[in-house]
């Protein structure tokens, strides 16, 4: 059975570049850096930083992302600090809560969001319709 999610890898072009955006820019937490990959930590998840001459030269056009929890009362100083560093901006806000959209160096889609699950949920079992099925 599935207990939870072991760790997420991304596939990079330049580790130490990638290294320096996620420490630096998000301020994960560093465990390891090598040529050839890193781990870093956001709370209790794991992310791997692995480099790959495969890597894209720009985002998908769906909507997959990873987003990065951050406290309420900290998100807008997060934002104008992601603004500040340059990153790119990938998409608007459309839903509740405080969300801010950007791509790291190698085009991965990234967000930072300023609330949590039970929240949405909260928030959306508010709404009107009948198009969902809850089991919370």
């Amino acid at each position: 059975m599935i207990t939870g999610i072991n760790h997420i890898t991304l596939a990079v072009w330049d580790v130490g570049r990638s290294f320096d955006f996620y420490t630096r820019v998000l301020g994960l937490q560093p465990v390891m850096n090598s040529l050839d990959a890193a781990y870093l930590t956001a709370g209790d998840l794991w992310i791997a930083l692995v480099r790959d001459d495969r890597v894209r030269s720009g985002p998908l056009p769906e909507y997959t992302h990873l987003a990065f929890s951050v406290p309420p009362d900290d998100f807008a100083r997060v934002q104008s600090e992601l603004e500040s560093a340059g990153v790119e901006k990938w998409q608007e806000n459309r839903t509740e809560g405080d969300s801010f959209y950007f791509l790291d160096p190698d085009g991965h889609k990234l967000e930072v969001h300023g609330s949590d699950l039970e929240t949405r949920v909260r928030t959306l079992k508010r709404m009107t319709g009948g198009e969902r099925e809850w089991f919370v």
